[in-house]
């Protein structure tokens, strides 16, 4: 039988600014191991913490843009667009800009605090 998420979990971000992340589909809100899927709301001049995280994360970004860091660069990801990041790669994501960014971030397999492994703040 199909499984309502009638409304997401909200769960703590990482960062030096206040960010939202509403998870529907993930190990929290629906016991979901294998995949996670998450609105994400930004401030301006949010950062997190980088990280080098265990699963597969792919990003679309609804509203504003997000800028995503690697060991080969940045890239900046705006509205309508969409990046790939790979699990075992070093990354860090930030909103920059003054208007900050609105997200859908899916992750393979689900996120989890354990497996995420974020730099030392």
């Amino acid at each position: 039988m199909p499984q309502l998420i009638a409304h997401p979990t909200i769960i703590q971000a990482a960062g030096n600014k206040p960010k939202k992340i509403e998870e529907f589909i993930g190990r929290v809100n629906s016991q979901t191991e294998g995949v996670s899927m998450a609105r994400m709301t930004s401030p301006g001049g949010w950062v997190e913490p980088g990280q080098t995280p265990e699963f597969d994360e792919y990003t679309v970004v609804l509203r504003g843009e997000l800028v995503v860091e690697s060991h080969a660069g940045k890239i900046t990801v705006g509205a309508g667009q969409a990046v790939i990041t790979r699990g075992g790669e070093w990354v860090r994501y930030s909103t920059p800009g003054d208007a900050g960014a609105e997200y859908i971030a899916v992750c393979l397999p689900a996120f989890s605090p354990t497996s995420v492994h974020r730099d030392a703040e």
